[in-house]
């Protein structure tokens, strides 16, 4: 039995009547079933974080319909770099597998992250280049105002005996 007859057929077949033959209604309960499993296979496997923005369907045609225009949309894009970046960030090596297992994956991570256009090794070079040139003149203007304190007395916080 095909279980994507529902994706393929573009319109839902008749419901089933008293009248209807046996072949009409064996073709209504193989697309009943296969619209079922479909739009439970498709709900189940989304990612979680995309879930709640998706509009309730009883179709599986017109659900997978709307995830193509979700997917095609900024939202989308949005969700799977912050879940991405997400993992990324707090991803801890923790002795349950591997240590080339955990390397691999996070290299995979910082893979998607770059297909999506999130290039973060570019982007934190250009910001330590930045940090260093901030810090090398800000170190450098703020020695030339202050006067040096060689030779000079400074009232002291301690009372003691003075001589």
């Amino acid at each position: 039995m095909a279980l994507d007859i529902a994706i393929l057929i573009n319109e839902e077949p008749v419901a089933i009547t008293n009248e209807s033959s046996e072949a009409e209604k064996a073709h209504y309960l193989a697309w009943e079933r296969s619209n079922r499993l479909g739009l439970n296979l498709m709900r189940m496997t989304m990612a979680d974080n995309i879930k709640p923005s998706m509009p309730k369907t009883e179709k599986a045609r017109e659900f997978m319909l709307k995830v193509k225009e979700c997917s095609q949309s900024d939202l989308a894009d949005k969700s799977i770099v912050g879940s991405l970046m997400g993992e990324l960030t707090t991803k801890r090596f923790d002795w349950s597998q591997p240590i080339h297992d955990h390397v691999t994956h996070m290299s995979n991570l910082a893979a998607k992250l770059k297909t999506l256009g999130m290039d973060e090794e570019g982007r934190l070079k250009k910001m330590k280049d930045q940090a260093v040139h901030f810090v090398s003149h800000d170190g450098a203007s703020s020695s030339k105002g202050k006067p040096s304190k060689k030779g000079k007395k400074g009232k002291s916080f301690f009372k003691g005996p003075e001589s």
